[in-house]
């Protein structure tokens, strides 16, 4: 079967026109960038066919007049002079007469058929051949900063795709009937069709689709670990690289915001109903929107001075510049949702205060305290862990004193021990303060590495050092109690562990020692006890986090719901947003079904 729409034919520079007969090349070329020229004999005068590289417009220029509606006789190969119209194809959509060429693609020969009635958009090329260029057609790189300048800056690394490198990625996609990256994703983002609104250069409509399940598509976009989920099941990348979901996710939703197209949801008829969310990390966003769009009144309390949680304190502006956060948060208020800074729950007010004002609290607060070792030297000076370190650095723009009151933590020879994505960010932080050499110090090989690829690439690229199988015994001071080195062990790898990674084992009598002057430590994070301490009957798992009804998200406290690194530990913002979306449902249910929250017994 012939379909009607090839929009992999925007590829341009991978493909030639042949006559099906003669075997030459058709006179094919690029004009003002947007469409292909085709040239062949029409009555024996010179006949330009404009063919748009996204085949929705079909126009003949001639020295001949040609009005809509008129249908060409015939159509000469201007090398043989054979005529190209088939004698057994028609046009898919008006049944008119079609010519016949050759698409080259890859080596292949591919039939392609277009209509010859003049203004029939129809073009014709089988599904399979349609699907077997889409795969060759290669993943698009991602313009960004030469990695010589952007050590000297804290200005965002990658650039994001342009229209045309959008579009091109975009086409990649073979539309599938039963979509596995929808299934990858933890908040099932309708990735086919807001892929297919961009082939279709509907870029705002594509943001608006995202945002139906996604309320921060610039954010997931630039920070999510697309390769690990929705890519990772993408069917494209079953033969090629998959599909650049995440990088067209941060496409469009840049698009909206910077030409000023973004639009206000629907919000529902209120409820009467009032909601809090402690938190207003990427769960607490989420939760908010979600039940804001269904009518209810919601409130968001944040601990710190800035909304955002770890989006801000957390995630470098090279990797994700605040301006961008800001503007999502803006986004949420402009639908409704009140936030209330500086409110530290468990201190300032309880979880049971807030129930007798709130007909649900939702718990996001993250898990905020730092581990650390247990080693000897951790009380010196100039060890940090990494949420301090990242928290001056990012909230407290320790990187721009004297502009801003934070000092900046500062080492010629920085040791950041951990190989996870904020161990990355701490690296790539320590290079840009002006750190003379900046060393990964992790107790696995680089296959055990948590940190996305594309992180431990840029800072490869930027001149990061990294001892591999390697673990930190003891912290050397000077005189005066400031880390002057590290002691470490060298790892070898034993069997799997619980998480499934080879379990490092210490080499006996193998420990070395090196210079340093800071340190930082990122090797994780646990549940802060504030809130638990004023509510002593919330139930804890053994691992000293929330406990909840994994169906619903909802915790031993009727009414409150909790998601993200406080009931599951340190994970990604894509996976906090997908549990805050499970109890944003749950919580509609329950309070949609009461006609008034039962007030609580004396």
């Amino acid at each position: 079967m012939l379909e009607q729409d090839v929009r992999y034919l925007k590829f341009k520079t991978y493909l030639s026109f042949y006559c099906p007969y003669c075997k030459k090349t058709f006179n094919v070329e690029k004009q003002h960038e947007k469409s292909l020229i085709f040239n062949a004999i029409y009555k024996k005068q010179d006949l330009v066919l404009k063919l748009s590289p996204f085949l929705d417009v079909f126009d003949i220029k001639t020295s001949i007049p040609v009005k809509m509606g008129d249908l060409l006789d015939d159509l000469l190969c201007p090398h043989c002079k054979k005529s190209l119209v088939s004698s057994e194809m028609r046009c898919g959509e008006c049944g008119s007469k079609v010519g016949e060429s050759i698409v080259s693609a890859f080596a292949k020969l591919i039939p392609f058929y277009f209509c010859l009635k003049y203004g029939c958009e129809w073009h014709g090329i089988t599904k399979e051949d349609e699907k077997s260029i889409k795969l060759k057609i290669p993943r698009q790189a991602m313009p960004e900063q030469d990695q010589i300048l952007r050590v000297d800056n804290f200005q965002e690394v990658p650039y994001g795709y342009t229209s045309e490198l959008a579009l091109y990625e975009a086409g990649r996609c073979l539309q599938c009937k039963t979509p596995k990256c929808v299934e990858g994703c933890p908040v099932n983002i309708d990735i086919p069709e807001f892929i297919r609104l961009i082939t279709e250069e509907k870029f705002a409509e594509a943001a608006r689709k995202i945002k139906e399940t996604n309320v921060l598509p610039s954010i997931c976009g630039r920070v999510c670990p697309q390769e690990s989920q929705c890519e990772a099941l993408c069917v494209v990348g079953r033969k090629d690289e998959p599909v650049a979901i995440g990088r067209l996710e941060r496409f469009v939703a840049d698009y909206e915001r910077k030409i000023n197209v973004v639009e206000i949801p629907e919000i529902k008829t209120s409820t009467g109903k009032k909601i809090a969310v402690i938190g207003s990390g990427p769960g607490g966003l989420t939760i908010a929107a979600d039940m804001r769009k269904l009518g209810y009144e919601v409130t968001i309390f944040e601990a710190l001075h800035e909304p955002g949680g770890v989006l801000v304190y957390g995630i470098p502006e090279f990797r994700l510049p605040k301006s961008i956060v800001s503007f999502e948060i803006e986004y949420l208020q402009k639908m409704g949702v009140r936030i209330e800074l500086n409110h530290i729950i468990g201190n300032l007010l309880t979880v049971d205060e807030l129930l007798e004002h709130f007909d649900a609290v939702y718990i996001g607060v993250g898990a905020g305290l730092p581990w650390f070792m247990g080693i000897e030297g951790e009380s010196l000076g100039n060890v940090f862990s990494a949420n301090e370190y990242l928290t001056r650095m990012n909230l407290m723009k320790a990187y721009r004193f004297p502009e801003y009151d934070t000092p900046m933590p500062h080492g010629n020879k920085v040791t950041v021990v951990g190989g996870g994505n904020v161990a990355m960010d701490c690296a790539r932080t320590a290079i840009r303060t002006g750190a003379g050499e900046v060393t990964i110090v992790y107790r696995r090989s680089r296959h055990e590495l948590p940190a996305r690829a594309e992180e431990v690439h840029h800072a490869e690229e930027e001149g990061i050092k990294f001892k591999l199988l390697t673990s930190p015994v003891r912290y050397i001071g000077s005189d005066n109690m400031i880390i002057k080195g590290v002691e470490c062990i060298r790892m070898e790898l034993g069997e799997p562990d619980a998480s499934g990674r080879r379990r490092p084992l210490p080499i006996q009598d193998s420990n070395f020692c090196f210079e340093c002057d800071l340190a930082i430590v990122a090797i994780g994070n646990g549940p802060n006890p504030t809130l638990f301490k004023s509510t002593p009957d919330l139930k804890l798992n053994k691992r000293g986090y929330i406990d909840i009804n994994p169906e619903t998200g909802e915790t031993s406290k009727e009414f409150v719901y909790a998601g993200g690194d406080i009931v599951t530990g340190s994970a990604t913002v894509i996976q906090a947003m997908g549990s805050a979306r499970i109890a944003a449902k749950a919580m509609h249910n329950k309070l949609s079904k009461l006609s008034k929250k039962p007030k609580k017994k004396v």
